[in-house]
This record gives structure tokens, sequence and C-alpha cells, in this order.
């Protein structure tokens, strides 16, 4: 896939020294997939934080605006097809790239916007609340898909998920075209899955689930899967060979024994997955009502 087949996409995440997560896990996966990336940084940190100590390196509200404008400015916009973003440092980031996506859309209507809201998981909220809420109410409404977990899920719908029946009503009403929602509701013992929703497709895709894993997977699957879906390949197959790759980057890693994703030592996972993941096609919550 070349460069100019391929588009750039902007990532805005966060950014850390050693590791692979936030960004430097979006940014390889797209680069290596055949993308030209922009990388914008929401905040630095040495590593993530569950590995002990890591000083939180920020930018001023005005400062990150102001970059935001220059994006906005920029003169080789043609080059992007697409916009990711995922952890924000603070609300006003999260209302800046709202306003990014915008100006962007303006010119170029076509503009794919993938938001992975990453605000939590099983144990709650790790950003501040007012940060979920403008993610929620500025840029949820904005994108062409969505990739929460079933947690961040949970509480951008203000419904508990017990069955992923109820993941899929909550999916449908949060309003993105697409959702890809992380850690679903097993349907096998001890499987994980993700469940992908659109106005033609209910599809989930597990796997056996895996024990400390690294973190970094939801920002490793949100990339993989919108490169699969800007290279125009058919979502069932794109849902099916994401899974496959970040199932077999994380069974990798752990065999390793690392504490991170070992992706340059992986990167063929990403392109030419070879792992093997069960594929169901559910009822999609628009059959379901008909009956």
């Amino acid at each position: 896939m070349s460069d100019t087949s391929a588009g750039a996409v902007i990532v805005i995440s966060s950014h850390v020294v050693r590791g692979s997560v936030g960004n430097r896990a979006a940014v390889f996966a797209l680069e290596t997939l055949g993308h030209p990336v922009w990388a914008l940084p929401t905040i630095v940190l040495p590593w993530h934080p569950g590995h002990g100590r890591s000083t939180r390196l920020t930018f001023a509200e005005a400062d990150f605006d102001h970059a935001i404008d220059d994006l906005i400015a920029a003169p080789w916009l043609a080059e992007v097809k697409a916009v990711l973003s995922g952890y924000f440092g603070n609300a006003p980031q999260a209302r800046s790239v709202a306003r990014l996506i915008t100006a962007l859309r303006e010119k170029h209507p076509d503009l794919f916007y993938a938001c992975d809201p990453v605000i939590g998981d099983s144990g709650g909220l790790y950003v501040p609340e007012a940060t979920a809420e403008a993610i929620r109410d500025h840029l949820i409404p904005l994108a062409s898909l969505a990739t929460p977990n079933r947690h961040e899920l949970a509480w951008l719908a203000g419904a508990p998920l017990e069955d992923n029946n109820a993941v899929m009503d909550a999916a449908l009403a949060l309003g993105p075209s697409r959702m890809l929602v992380t850690s679903a509701v097993p349907m096998m013992t001890g499987g994980t899955g993700n469940l992908y929703l659109s106005g033609r497709n209910a599809l989930f895709a597990e796997h056996r689930s895996i024990d400390n894993a690294p973190n970094g997977l939801g920002d490793l699957l949100s990339a993989v899967f919108l490169s699969r879906l800007l290279s125009g390949m058919d979502e069932e197959r794109a849902l099916q060979l994401t899974t496959a790759s970040v199932y077999e980057v994380l069974a990798r890693a752990v065999k390793r024994g690392s504490d991170e994703l070992t992706l340059a030592a992986d990167a063929s996972s990403l392109s030419t997955p070879m792992a093997m993941v069960q594929m169901r096609r559910l009822l999609h919550p628009a059959q379901r009502r008909k009956k």
C-alpha cells in the first residue's frame, strides 16, 4: 500500500518516552501499514504510570489550541484522510480537537474521524469527569467510528451493560455510525472479544483471554482497524484481521515476558497475522425490534 493510496492520518493522544501506549502504539501501527502520520501529543510521560512514578509533562491550554490552529491552516491538508484521537490531558484539548474535525470537514467532507474515548476501565474513570464529558459531548457526535471498551461505553451511555444486546443498544443510541466495543461480554469460557456494530453488521470476534496483558492494546486496535477501513476492506474481514493482529502481538509480548507490547519485533503481525479468531454474526438491534 503506497503512501498516496493510504492517505495521512493525524493521531492525537498521549506520548511515552519508553513503551508502546498512546501515540507510540498508534503511530507505529499506522506507519507500518503504509500511512504517513502527523502525530500530536496531548501529554508526555516517561512511561505508563502503571510502571511507577512517571512525571506528567503538560501543555498550556492556549498553546495546544494554537497548535490546532496551525493544523487547520496547514498547506498540506489535502494529504489527510483521517484523524484518530485517544487520551486527552484535559477537557479543553477535546474541545480543540472537535474544532479541528469541524474545520477539516468544511474543506474535506469525507474526512474519517475515529474517536477512541480513553477515559476508564473496570475500575471506573481514570480521567477527570470534565474530560470524559467533553469527549462525550463534543467528539463522539463527530465520530465516523468510536472504539470504547465496554466500561467506557457504559459510562458514555449512562447504563450498565451486562450482556451484548445491551452493548449493541448502547452503541446504537450513542450515535456514531460505526462502533467497535472492546472487552465485550465473552461468549466462550475464558474468552474476550470485540463487538462491532454498524448500520449493516453486528459482528463478534473472540479469542482466549490472556492474563497480565501489557497496556496499549486499545490504542493499537483502534489504529489497525482504522487502517483496515481506510483501505476499503469489508467490515467483517477488517474486524477479523484487526482482532487477530492485536491478539498475536499480545500473545507474543506475554510469551517474551515483556512489560510492554513488543511492536518492533512483531510488525509482521500487523500486516499479516496468523492467529485464529472466532467470528460470529449477531442479531442486529434493528432486526430484534422487528420481531
